[in-house]
């Protein structure tokens, strides 16, 4: 049997330059709360910022870097 994680949200955030193996980087939340206290503080260290739901969540959702402000005032 599958190991099924119980997170429904993701946030992707650019990782600082300098010594880095990847641009960006994935934390997952089991919900929206969490996610975007999360994403709050990322802003703070950069703009670059999405959010989303993880597959197969429904309905399904992915919020831009230019939607994340309006995201968090939800």
């Amino acid at each position: 049997m599958a190991n099924k994680s119980p997170d429904t949200w993701y946030v992707s955030f650019e990782l600082p330059r300098g010594n880095r193996k990847h641009a960006r980087a994935t934390e997952t939340f089991r919900s929206e709360v969490e996610a975007k206290k999360f994403a709050e503080a990322k802003l703070a260290e950069t703009q670059h910022v999405t959010a989303g739901t993880l597959n197969p969540h429904q309905p399904k959702r992915t919020i831009a870097e230019a939607q994340i402000l309006e995201w968090l005032e939800e």
